[in-house]
């Protein structure tokens, strides 16, 4: 009987060992088959690592589009400049950027101003002081919106303090007193509608709140600036951290009216609703 059960065990077992074989045979036969796919047509792997490449940089895409708006720059309007005194020693008063006080300190840069006086020129020598942080401030803001000058002063005076203190031409555009428009409350009023008829995207800063009488959901007031002041760090710490957050919005006039509310400041000023363009 043990030797029957030996014989039945002996039997058993080379077929065992012949299927495993032929299962393990199968498989490399398999795998050979695909493996000489795979080497005859190189392309074929290429497109599968294409595929997945080209996949990754969509999902990569379609993730960044979606965590960054794809907005045009934002444009703004910046650093109105204006004329503090008509005497031969004045000063300028850049008040985005530049002071008309020289009390207080500060390193000012004296230039000469050609006026004419009856008819004749006349050289006239102004000095100029930056606001702390200008030429950081101006670099930083270029690189997510585009910067227009806009001032009620006029291009011969303008002009020189422009080209002093912008020598990489950041302004895109330049505007001067013939570019400002009357009211019947205020005279050189900054008409934002000459830059673009969609304003959703545009603002103006300016020390002087009368500047956007037309669109004052456009305004961003700003604190005016003199030498006094050489711990002055309204550019970098305040103006350049609002302006960049308003870059990402779709419209930046429901965040500016949330926060300076100057439809509501006009009014309290005696100027009705109706007179302003909102």
């Amino acid at each position: 009987m043990a030797e029957m059960e030996m014989g039945q065990i002996e039997v058993c077992e080379p077929r065992s060992v012949q299927v495993w074989r032929g299962f393990v045979s199968w498989v490399g036969f398999i795998l050979q088959v695909f493996i000489q796919i795979l080497r005859g047509t190189p392309s074929f792997f290429s497109y599968l690592v294409g595929l997945s490449s080209s996949s990754y940089s969509s999902l990569l895409a379609s993730s960044s589009s979606s965590a960054s708006p794809s907005f045009k720059p934002l444009p703004v309007v910046e650093l109105p400049l204006q004329e503090s005194s008509a005497a031969a020693a004045a000063h300028v008063s850049f008040d985005g950027g530049l002071s008309d006080d020289c009390g207080g300190g500060g390193d000012g840069q004296e230039m000469e101003k050609l006026t004419e006086c009856d008819g004749k020129p006349k050289i006239n020598y102004v000095t100029v002081f930056e606001r702390p942080g200008l030429h950081e401030f101006l670099k930083k803001l270029a690189e997510f919106a585009d910067l227009v000058l806009f001032t009620a002063g006029l291009e011969g005076y303008a002009r020189p303090l422009v080209d002093k203190i912008d020598r990489e031409n950041l302004f895109s555009l330049r505007l001067y007193r013939p570019s400002t428009v009357s009211t019947e409350y205020r005279e050189h009023v900054k008409d934002l509608s000459c830059l673009s008829k969609d304003l959703c995207r545009v603002v103006l800063v300016d020390n002087n709140p009368f500047s956007f009488l037309l669109q004052p959901l456009n305004g961003i007031p700003c604190i005016p600036f003199s030498t006094g002041q050489p711990y002055d760090n309204q550019l970098l710490e305040v103006l350049l951290p609002l302006l960049n957050h308003l870059s990402l919005q779709k419209d930046v006039r429901p965040v500016l009216h949330e926060r300076f509310h100057m439809p509501e400041w006009f009014q309290m000023h005696g100027i009705p609703a109706s007179a302003l363009t909102v």
